[in-house]
This record gives structure tokens, sequence and C-alpha cells, in this order.
């Protein structure tokens, strides 16, 4: 697997999944900024992917103090999901860990992240489990 990225198998489709965590996501009160269909766009360019969706959301108040410290972390924040299907027809969600992305940047907001990436966690596994 990438570095620093989390894995978490799916009892959901690609899609399905990302709109259960959408809802999940909305439930909490933070922001869907962006929603990215990979396989829809290889399509359009006549060429095939197996399906594979991107969900970028986010709080400011969460991002913001990490950000401050290192505003470089801004590349990796807001957070994403991305939902994908692999060769075997097994289906993921997968996301970069808050913590990896601090140590990544030198951020030292450790509560902060620890507790975004308890949220991202939990998240994950409900919108995973269908």
């Amino acid at each position: 697997m990438v570095e620093g990225m989390v894995a978490v198998a799916s009892r959901l489709a690609p899609a399905e999944a990302l709109d259960r965590l959408s809802r999940i996501v909305t439930e909490k009160g933070l922001t869907i900024f962006a929603r990215i269909d990979h396989e829809a766009g290889a399509k359009a360019a006549g060429l095939d992917l197996r399906p594979t969706v991107l969900l970028i959301f986010g709080n400011a108040k969460a991002g913001t103090p990490v950000m401050q410290e290192a505003q470089t972390a801004g590349i990796d924040l807001p957070l994403k999901v991305l939902a994908w299907q692999d060769a075997d027809g097994k289906n993921w969600l997968g996301y970069i860990d808050p913590l990896w992305i601090g140590a990544r940047h030198g951020a030292d907001a450790k509560p902060s992240l620890a507790k975004m990436g308890e949220g991202l966690a939990a998240m994950v596994a409900q919108a995973a489990q269908g």
C-alpha cells in the first residue's frame, strides 16, 4: 500500500460506499467540496478504469490549525477518501492518515490530527460496512 495510506475493505461498490460516506460526512457537519469519478473521466477519454471515485471534504475548524503550523499541509487537506475496486473485484476505501500528513509537513498539531484521524477512521468504517 501507499505510504501513509489506510485502506479498509468495503462491502459496497465504490460509488455506493461514497454515497454512504457523503451522508455520514454531511450529518457530522463537514463540508463536501468535490466528488470525482475517475472511471467516468477515463471513459470520456476513451480509456478503461475499474470503479474509482474520490470524495474531498473537511472542516476549517479542524484543518486550519494544522495549516497554521505548516501551511504546506494545504496540499493534503481537505481530507480525501478514495473508493476503488481492485483487479480481484474487491472494494476498498482509503485515506491518508492525518497523523502522517502532520509528520510529512512538520506540523505539531497532534491533538487536532489525532482527533481528525479518529473521526475519519470511524466514518470510513461505518461507510464500508454498508
